[in-house]
């Protein structure tokens, strides 16, 4: 049986590459967060403009920035930034650690969160196998990384922002078999509506009404065998 979260920290940073990203599960336990109290923000790698087909990046850009916004409101998060790295092609290195690790700087988290960045979807030992995003996978590493590059003063020292070793937890969601978990049985429909609000988006990928795709990810990422409903998580030190 999963361990309940730590409960204590009082600021979290939830990093992801696109928008929608944190919507499909995550979200649901920053529901659960901001409703005891506990304050949120989202730090969002790129602006998701690669990710619409027949949408120019140019238009998406924007669109999807402000859905991104709506959806983060409807959790309790007001406090959203984007990096603007190019979408589809983040790279593992240097860079974005260093813009990653700035961004930690100013938001002075306790606890940075961000998704599962393992190299496929699919369960150990099945073949063939879902390939993870590329940008998922290279922005999980940099995160982890980022955490400790924000607490040293040598690393990245043209930096302006004070170095910030805050962090106590590192947070990567885990759906298989997580060893942590947040109770989200009360906070699946924000979870909803939440994702609900990346309607252009969700629109373009199926013909099926918004809120049914929605409700059918919300599902999928937090309902378990034994019908509860928790989003999972594997912990690190910070």
């Amino acid at each position: 049986m999963p361990k309940p979260m730590p409960d204590d920290w009082q600021r979290a940073l939830v990093v992801a590459a696109h928008p929608d990203d944190i919507e499909y599960g995550i979200a649901a336990a920053v529901s659960a967060w901001t409703a005891a109290g506990k304050e949120v923000h989202y730090l969002l790698a790129t602006r998701g403009e690669a990710g619409m087909a027949g949408v120019r990046p140019g238009e998406a850009a924007p669109l999807r920035e402000e859905e991104e916004r709506r959806s983060a409101a409807v959790v309790g998060v007001t406090e959203v930034e984007f990096l603007d790295h190019q979408d589809g092609v983040l790279v593992e290195g240097p860079e974005l650690r260093r813009d990653l690790a700035a961004a930690i700087r100013r938001h002075r988290p306790e606890l940075v969160v961000t998704g599962y960045f393992g190299a496929t979807w699919t369960p150990p030992g099945l073949s063939p196998a879902y390939v993870n995003s590329a940008d998922h996978r290279a922005l999980g590493q940099c995160v982890l990384d980022a955490v400790a590059d924000a607490g040293n003063e040598w690393i990245f020292p043209d930096l302006t922002e004070p170095r910030w070793s805050g962090v106590q937890y590192i947070a990567v969601s885990e759906m298989l078999d997580p060893p942590h978990e947040v109770d989200v049985s009360e906070h699946v429909e924000k979870a909803v509506a939440s994702l609900c609000e990346h309607r252009r988006y969700l629109e373009l990928i199926s013909d099926a009404p918004v809120e049914e795709q929605a409700r059918q990810i919300v599902d999928m990422a937090t309902v378990t065998e034994d019908e509860r409903r928790r989003v999972g998580f594997r912990l690190y030190w910070g």
